[in-house]
């Protein structure tokens, strides 16, 4: 069987006045129709500008210096896109190679209902009535399994999930029944459930149609879930590639044994986790660095929540008289004692991040009662919970956009000590900056830098120092490393053991991803529609949940294991 997509030696360079820098070494490699090839790696290792590669979205500044993407059409005829004019570029993307790129509210026009964006691709390449496009879409809708396709073709984008919003960029992409789809990292920031749902889907209509398919990704667990083949890219270059199954079983490349073993579903709780280092430099981690990190709880409550509901109210419209209240947080009790690490986990919109910053008075409760060391915080009027905000800190999912641009690093970090007052000279600030900068693995040179120059790795260091700046005795991390690639991802979950076992601070931990919950956690409460379903030890919720929810979240995690 003819190849659908052949890469022959394929290089790439980014050139700029100040520096030449090479994205692209020599890349090799075929994809067949009916068939998924997932490429794999972290961030800047490649995979992204291959795949844009093949249909000629990175502009003015890359430049390739040697290479072909053949495009084996169906009529036997094969084209070379590197050497394509723009127009039949036009006609050939959305319409015979379409691609699915990573975020979705950032590629769907906020403007226009989304199925006048999916009407659009329709009548573009298939010259077809609006009636007649209006009719396809809907029949998209409902492959891709969205809820009331009619009603969502009027909706706007923000007012679909993150996973509804994902499937709108999928029926976009297959409308035209592309031959060749292009899946640039769609499930990273979702939901297991969801995108397990996603991959589910992806296979299917692979199946229906006999597409091929190019899957990105960071995580080998998903890698093992939907793809038939598998390269491993590395600084440019192919590290390795092969069959799924082989590359699994007998990975040959130090890189892809990292990134197999670094996943926290591998792992003890709280043992260390390895890190590409480990491979690549040969080291062999000491004994009492794989050993288990284990939190000293003590028996003492520290932070006591007593019926806490958070209601929201939608506003009156036309078509809405009266006003709908939405129950995010609804009843929740529990308790956590000092030193001890609780696990919060759910799906999207189950209430989870709405509990964290309540707790924090960062959104106001409706009722109910919050009480840390005794005293109950929904009570506190603004100056007495500015003394307290010492203790209570958050490190929140998006690092770059809760660091000031404007301010440096040394500025961001020392800022909360000078608000406080704290340290009261800046040379005594500059020197608790250096060693916080120290202990989250930053160097000394950071401190006069500015956020946008670090990567995704270091900001989730920056935003962990800033927190630790005050000596707080209680932390929320929301979803504090589900964005990171599973490296970086392992680095910043080893970075956080010792700084736990150093500092001794109580922590909830926020995330949909349970096998990295239950990695970090000590007790895991399980959140569904703003309550509690379920609550234990965490190898107990991991490994013996009793809620239908729970086991569907536990079920949908990519294991990334295949037996012999």
């Amino acid at each position: 069987m003819p190849p659908l997509l052949t890469i022959n030696d394929l290089s790439l360079e980014f050139r700029s006045e100040e520096q030449i820098n090479l994205a692209l070494n020599h890349i090799s490699f075929q994809l067949f129709s009916n068939e998924i090839l997932a490429l794999v790696g972290e961030s800047g290792s490649g995979k992204s500008v291959t795949s844009l590669s093949v249909l000629q979205l990175l502009g003015t500044a890359a430049h390739y210096t040697s290479g072909q993407v053949l495009f084996h059409e169906k009529d036997g005829s094969t084209r070379d896109l590197l050497h394509t004019d723009a127009k039949t570029l036009q006609h050939i993307r959305g319409n015979k190679i379409a691609m699915i790129f990573q975020e979705p509210m950032t590629s769907l026009n906020p403007v226009l209902t989304c199925g006048e964006q999916v009407m659009e691709a329709l009548l573009v390449h298939k010259k077809i009535s609006r009636g007649l496009a209006k009719q396809k879409t809907i029949e998209w809708f409902e492959k891709v399994k969205l809820p009331n396709p009619p009603a969502v073709f009027s909706r706007y984008p923000h007012q679909l999930s993150g996973g509804q919003k994902q499937r709108v960029m999928i029926a976009m992409a297959m409308c035209c029944e592309p031959a060749l789809l292009i899946c640039d990292e769609p499930t990273t920031a979702l939901d297991v459930t969801v995108q397990k749902t996603i991959l589910d889907l992806i296979k299917e209509l692979k199946e229906q149609t006999g597409m091929g398919v190019i899957f990105i990704t960071h995580d080998l667990g998903v890698v093992a879930d939907i793809a038939d083949r598998a390269i491993v890219m590395y600084k440019g270059e192919i590290a390795e590639q092969g069959t799924t199954r082989e590359i699994f079983l007998h990975p040959q490349h130090p890189y892809t044994r990292a990134l197999i073993a670094c996943r926290p579903v591998n792992h003890q709780r709280g043992e260390r986790l390895p890190v590409v280092a480990d491979f690549l430099e040969g080291k062999k981690p000491k004994q009492e660095e794989i050993r288990p990190v284990l939190n000293t709880i003590d028996n003492s409550c520290l932070l006591k929540v007593e019926d806490l509901y958070v209601h929201f109210g939608k506003q009156p419209s036309l078509f809405r008289k009266k006003q709908e209240l939405v129950k995010a947080v609804d009843g929740v009790n529990f308790e956590l004692f000092k030193g001890e690490t609780l696990g919060l986990v759910g799906e999207s919109g189950c209430g989870k991040t709405t509990l964290g910053r309540t707790i924090l008075r960062l959104i106001e409760p409706t009722s109910g009662k919050i009480l840390f060391r005794g005293q109950d915080l929904t009570q506190k009027k603004p100056e007495e919970l500015y003394e307290l905000r010492k203790e209570l800190q958050i490190i929140f999912q998006d690092p770059y956009s809760s660091l000031n641009p404007r301010l440096s690093i040394g500025a961001a970090i020392s800022e909360p000590m000078k608000v406080h007052g704290m340290i009261p000279t800046e040379k005594g600030r500059k020197e608790k900056v250096m060693e916080l900068l120290k202990k989250v693995d930053l160097r000394p040179e950071h401190y006069n830098r500015y956020p946008h120059e670090f990567s995704g790795g270091q900001r989730q260091r920056i935003v962990i120092a800033r927190a630790l700046a005050l000596d707080p005795s209680f932390i929320v991390c929301d979803e504090s490393v589900s964005a990171l690639d599973v490296s970086v991802q392992a680095q910043v979950l080893n970075m956080l053991n010792d700084l736990k076992k150093e500092f001794g601070f109580t922590v909830i931990f926020i995330s949909h991803d349970l096998s990295v919950v239950r990695y970090f956690s000590d007790r895991i409460l399980v959140m569904n529609k703003g309550k509690i379903v379920e609550s234990g030890a965490a190898d107990d919720i991991y490994f013996h949940p009793k809620q239908e929810y729970t086991k569907n979240l536990v079920a949908s995690i990519p294991k990334g294991i295949i037996s012999n």
